[in-house]
């Protein structure tokens, strides 16, 4: 299903497919374009259910804003680092735990010259979570992302749990931990009870912590931060490979995948599925469109056709 379209100076340049399931208050589909009900694989659209399992396996955080950078892929800028490293210590590890692999910040602007590093890595909130956790139960460290991990094997009985169906398939994502597939609308429905969720319970929590310090699920003027923080109550959370899933409390949800994995196309699809749900705010008419620049200047548009 054609999701969406590149146009350059007038012309159709190129086209995204994809898929995109959107929820009404209810939890019924209200609209749906592409398979919404074969497997994909969320990628980091996964750490909230992820986190929740944490809770619900021992993990006790110093303070709650805690839960939004171990749900998050932060962009690696100084006070993202700063989190990471006190989560660690407070369970009386160092970053030479951390299993993810070393990267550069996600954001260009946090490069200046430094070598790849485990804590710069965008998941390094989600391992030092894991192993914080780990450290409460006593659990092994050297092999934590294991799928045969007791945490793991806790982390996707939570996740199958949330989104209401078996896991399909579980593979390796880039930080090196299981990823969990499962249906587009098993990941909208379980944005919908994140947002939804009883106060004070697991999963409540971990929606409340992201949408509360937006700037730590991924950073500085980066999507998920921006749709949390100009719009009321919505969670977002955003995957490699073209995927993004919201929940709205009482209104719905939307997940969405580009097939071929192009993240510029998500944000304009992203609007016109929750424009479906009467969702309206001055940040998503500054999303519902993504520049195609030449010589350094708008040329076209990313827009939804959908």
């Amino acid at each position: 299903m054609i999701l969406a379209e590149v146009v350059r100076s007038g012309f159709t340049e190129s086209v995204h497919h994809g898929s995109v399931v959107v929820l009404d208050a209810s939890g019924a589909v209200a609209g749906s374009a592409g398979d919404v009900t074969g497997p994909v694989f969320p990628r980091s659209s996964n750490k909230p259910m992820q986190t929740v399992g944490m809770l619900r396996a021992g993990l006790r955080v110093a303070d709650p804003a805690d839960l939004a950078l171990i749900s998050g892929s932060h962009f690696a800028e100084p006070f993202h680092v700063h989190r990471v490293r006190a989560i660690l210590a407070a369970a009386g590890l160092t970053e030479e735990a951390l299993l993810c692999p070393p990267a550069l910040p996600l954001a260009e602007s946090g490069h200046d010259g430094r070598a790849p590093q485990r804590i710069l890595m965008n998941c390094s909130g989600k391992h030092a979570g894991m192993l914080a956790t780990c450290v409460a139960n006593g659990w092994p460290l050297d092999d934590y992302r294991d799928a045969k991990h007791p945490l793991q094997q806790v982390l996707a009985e939570t996740v199958t749990e949330l989104v209401g169906e078996p896991i399909a398939a579980t593979g390796i994502d880039g930080c090196g931990a299981p990823v969990l597939g499962f249906s587009l609308t098993a990941l909208a429905r379980a944005f919908q009870r994140l947002v939804s969720a009883a106060p004070g319970t697991p999963g409540r929590m971990v929606a409340d912590a992201m949408r509360a310090n937006p700037e730590l699920v991924a950073g500085t003027g980066q999507d998920d931060t921006r749709l949390m923080q100009g719009v009321p109550g919505l969670l977002a959370k955003g995957g490699a490979e073209g995927v993004v899933a919201v929940a709205v409390p009482d209104v719905g949800a939307v997940a969405l995948k580009i097939e071929d994995g192009a993240m510029r196309a998500r944000m304009p699809v992203l609007v016109s599925a929750l424009r479906r749900l009467g969702v309206a705010a001055p940040v998503l008419d500054s999303l519902a469109t993504v520049p195609v620049l030449g010589g350094g200047v708008p040329v076209g548009e990313v827009r939804a056709t959908w």
